[in-house]
């Protein structure tokens, strides 16, 4: 199964439009925010767009994208006023990915705020559990991070901990992203090491998107600066391996990289020729 390549794609316009755009660039997958990113506000919703849309992605056989909660959204929230954002813009956006069968909804773990990693981990848990109606059939996925500051998801061990503590209606998943776990000290360019670890503590059956991401920092700063590919502390050689690695051949590889839009589909053609040996 060949690699599944796409990017960040600007909402503007509506579901249909981020379709027509991820195809002008040659994506045959794509991620995009269900919300602002830094705030909250939302799309109004249009049955007709999002059946135009759903249309579109049949007929280019576009089987799975990514919608991506917004870094306002942190289930493990403590104040009042932000744990009431993270459930209201939460529920809202399980409820509108329903008309998606094909997505999946990536969520930052969150940031514990002072209360620890182990009482972060119990929010998280509870968050979801009571936030995840039993019908829901979206997957979620928790994604790695870099482990800054407060923040959750930068140990394989953490997200194993959610996913052993959530109920079985809950259908987690994890986005690897390149730059924060190289970052939060597994050494991508040797990716496959890194996919070992991940099987041996959360299982690759899990393993549903990867973030292709470069990283502007040393390996373990734990900083979270992407880089273009082949332009950070990665370097291109690791990309072309994660590329090629079968065992991940087939999951969506979603680049998050600082390229200007224009550039974008330089930058998905050079990945994919990578994935099949072509360059």
């Amino acid at each position: 199964m060949g690699a599944k390549i796409g990017c960040h794609i600007p909402a503007a316009g509506g579901y249909a439009a981020m379709v027509e755009r991820a195809l002008s660039i040659g994506a045959d997958t794509f991620q995009y925010f269900t919300r602002n990113p830094r705030g909250g506000a939302v799309r109004a919703y249009d049955g007709a767009d999002v059946q135009m849309a759903l249309q579109g992605m049949r007929e280019s056989n576009m089987t799975a994208i990514v919608a991506h909660a917004p870094y306002t959204l942190n289930p493990c929230a403590v104040n009042p006023r932000a744990r009431s954002f993270a459930q209201q813009a939460f529920c809202d956006d399980l409820q509108r990915l329903q008309e998606f069968p094909m997505a999946l909804y990536n969520l930052h773990p969150g940031c514990h705020v002072g209360q620890g990693i182990a009482e972060g981990l119990d929010r998280l848990v509870e968050f979801l559990r009571d936030n995840v109606p039993e019908d829901c059939q979206t997957v979620i996925l928790l994604e790695t991070m870099a482990g800054k500051g407060s923040e959750l998801g930068g140990d394989f061990s953490q997200l194993r901990y959610v996913i052993d503590r959530v109920p079985a209606h809950v259908r987690l998943g994890v986005c690897l992203d390149t730059c924060h776990v190289f970052d939060a000290g597994y050494d991508v360019r040797d990716f496959g090491a890194v996919l070992d670890a991940f099987d041996r503590e959360i299982g690759l059956a899990r393993l549903k998107v990867i973030h292709i991401n470069d990283s502007m920092n040393p390996l373990g700063s734990r900083k979270d600066r992407h880089a273009k590919l082949g332009e950070g502390e990665i370097g291109w050689a690791a990309f072309v391996t994660i590329a090629r690695e079968e065992r991940v051949a087939g999951l969506p590889l979603i680049l998050e990289t600082p390229t200007p839009f224009e550039e974008r589909a330089e930058e998905i053609a050079r990945l994919r020729a990578a994935a099949t040996g072509t360059n």
